[in-house]
């Protein structure tokens, strides 16, 4: 278990000095990497000054390294109160649903259900979904927590030819998949996704708890069944800084 640190001024643990034939960044964000994985969640870390003055750099050079390390979510700063440890970022398989992923991890996963209505598929979502123009959809969005902490707004769409009935279901208080599974017989097969890095909309990082400029990792998806028919059609927004996507492929 990592040990609490109370006192950002003690360097005990870090090493004297950096090596000469290695950039100094480097070095610091290695040392800063280490650091935050061998503390509790929630510990104050050195301030920039401190770690400036004892590896005899610039205080940039430090600030671009703990911007490094904010980024990877290994930490996290608070306005006037210093930058603290995270909690580790739980990491999705994209080859499983939200709920599914979460219990595997000991992760209490849960849903907020923001939009829930009944529409038809016009000829783009009708060709996603691959069906008929016109076909009852059930348009979804819901933001996903992990033990109680925001994580992603999922934004999908569903047949209702394929699901009927599915329009009925409180999708805040039950797996959609564990239903799809276990009311429509449907088996998760390949998943496929597009995933880019952006800034959230401002709706978005309101809904998140996030600053707008925390990237975001915006992933488009069309899961099928194990025999290959489109499930639902999605975008859905995952907090970069939390969350860790892992894509599982073949190769040949």
């Amino acid at each position: 278990m990592a040990r609490p640190r109370n006192n950002p001024g003690d360097l005990a643990e870090l090493p004297t000095e950096l090596r000469t034939d290695r950039p100094k960044g480097d070095q610091i964000r290695e040392i800063l990497e280490t650091l935050t994985r061998s503390l509790s969640a929630g510990t104050v870390l050195p301030s920039e000054r401190v770690l400036a003055e004892r590896f005899g750099v610039a205080r940039m050079t430090v600030r671009q390294e703990v911007d490094r390390v904010v980024a990877e979510g290994l930490a996290s700063r608070r306005p006037g109160g210093g930058t603290f440890v995270t909690e580790p970022r739980p990491a999705r398989m994209l080859a499983s649903s939200f709920s599914q992923d979460m219990r595997a991890r000991g992760i209490t996963p849960g849903a907020k259900v923001l939009e829930h209505r009944v529409g038809t598929a016009d000829e783009a979502l009708a060709a996603e979904l691959q069906e008929p123009v016109g076909t009852p959809v059930l348009h979804l969005v819901r933001l996903r927590t992990a033990d109680g902490e925001p994580m992603a707004i999922e934004r999908t769409a569903l047949s209702l030819r394929r699901y009927p009935g599915l329009e009925e279901l409180d999708l805040g208080e039950v797996s959609l998949y564990d239903s799809l599974s276990s009311r429509w017989g449907v088996t998760l097969g390949m998943v496929s996704a597009s995933i880019v890095a952006a800034p959230p909309d401002p709706a978005d990082s309101e809904i998140l708890g996030i600053d707008a400029t925390v990237p975001c990792l915006i992933i488009t998806s069309a899961p099928r069944t194990a025999s290959g028919e489109v499930i639902e059609f999605g975008r859905s927004v995952y907090r970069s800084d939390r969350y860790d996507i892992t894509v599982a492929y073949r190769a040949t």
